[in-house]
């Protein structure tokens, strides 16, 4: 397994050389062929995916990873706008991100340049393969994608189907690869493809992502799970908050950026507490409280393990805080630090709220759903990261590049 690991990596990295020279008109070209062979292609996408969704259903799947499993037209049609979005966006290779003449009279260029060979490892959502594919093309990087034995049919159809339109349009195949072998086997050969592989993405739940961060060799951004809150401060307008924490823990259970957990202040817990139980469980929402949510019906107790919990479901750890300082406290210790949000009219409680929360997105007075390339203007977006090295947040195409010194003289000696 490692040596086709190693030989799939070997000619995405000969595919990335000639990516790394090709123009944004040529990759544009590429992205908006394979956004239309998507659209042409659909029903062959869908058969495939219908095989790996009958297959999760067999095997007891939950229902929200089938969720993110599962495509259907319209959800591939937003796969095939995502590349044309993103062949829409200024090309990041070759921006100059700062330059000047130094005193001797050299000139000095900071360039955005590609990252090379990119590997994926990523969970269940078979629209990350268009995704990665599109942004890793358009910076100029050759990909390599592992997905959820769960998806191989999903994402082998996507990838057929991008492949083709890739080569149709003059840039090599290579470019956009699929990781050969359905078992860990294959992705610890990835990890372990240092030299062969520029950098590894991982994408997915928390135990994914530890094990990447741990076991791989290979440099990776780590892409975070999202225990993301809601705070609803004693200077609130309690309407908009209902609005939001409606928003943000039911527009979609399956995402990174949905909430799981409320914090409410005690000075208006009294009247907001009724209102959003009762419109959290309309909408079909467990709440896991603290004493003064427990005083509602059907409301269960909520322990440690549920204000770590990243629910991903219809699910929310719910409670009532003092003060800012204590909401602040919480969070310092149960964010994923990925997105938390404060609902608030007071001026000085958002501004401290915005300095103190040490996460990669900050909200106030918007739901946490906010927190996505597609939302922040970026396109499609590789994921979100988390860490604090290189890029952090959404991942659009300039954090898929590097950067190099290009220092030009005239006979110039040290």
């Amino acid at each position: 397994m490692t040596a086709a690991v190693t030989a799939t990596a070997r000619r995405a990295r000969t595919a990335s050389r000639a990516l790394a020279i090709t123009t944004r008109a040529t990759k544009d070209a590429a992205l908006q062929a394979m956004a239309d062979a998507l659209d042409e292609r659909v029903e062959e996408v869908l058969e495939a995916n219908g095989r790996d969704v009958a297959a999760a259903e067999a095997n007891g799947t939950p229902a929200n990873i089938i969720d993110r499993l599962r495509l259907t037209g319209a959800r591939v049609a937003a796969m095939a706008q995502g590349l044309r979005d993103v062949a829409g966006l200024a090309d990041p290779v070759g921006e100059v991100v700062r330059g000047n003449v130094l005193a001797n009279g050299l000139e000095l260029r900071q360039v955005r340049v590609p990252f090379g060979v990119v590997g994926m490892i990523y969970e269940a959502r078979p629209n990350v393969t268009a995704d990665a594919a599109g942004i890793c093309l358009k910076s100029g990087n050759a990909v390599l994608l592992r997905g959820s034995s769960s998806a191989r049919h999903s994402n082998r159809a996507v990838v057929d189907v991008l492949r083709d339109a890739v080569g149709g349009a003059g840039l090599p195949e290579d470019a956009i690869q699929l990781v050969p072998g359905d078992t860990h086997d294959s992705v610890k050969a990835l990890m372990r493809a240092r030299g062969d592989v520029d950098v590894l993405i991982p994408r997915g739940g928390a135990g994914l992502i530890r094990s990447v961060v741990e076991e791989s060799t290979v440099p990776v951004i780590e892409t975070g799970v999202g225990n993301c809150h809601v705070y609803v401060d004693a200077g609130a307008d309690l309407d908009k908050a209902l609005a939001i924490v409606v928003n943000a823990k039911t527009h979609r259970t399956s995402v990174c950026n949905a909430a799981e957990s409320l914090l409410v202040h005690a000075a208006v817990a009294e009247r907001f507490l009724p209102r959003v139980v009762t419109a959290l469980q309309e909408a079909g929402v467990t709440i896991h409280g603290d004493a003064a949510f427990r005083a509602y019906d059907d409301v269960v107790a909520a322990t440690d393990e549920d204000w770590a919990t990243e629910y991903l479901s219809l699910d929310l750890a719910a409670g009532v805080v003092p003060d800012l300082d204590a909401a602040l406290d919480h969070i310092r210790t149960w964010s994923s630090q990925h997105s938390d949000a404060i609902v608030t009219e007071d001026q000085a409680a958002a501004r401290r709220f915005v300095a103190e929360v040490d996460s990669a997105a900050v909200l106030v007075n918007a739901s946490t759903r906010f927190t996505d390339g597609g939302e922040f203007g970026f396109g499609a977006e590789i994921g979100i990261s988390t860490q604090k090295l290189h890029a952090r947040g959404p991942m659009g195409l300039p954090e898929m590049t590097s950067t190099k010194y290009v220092v030009i003289g005239d006979g110039h000696i040290r």
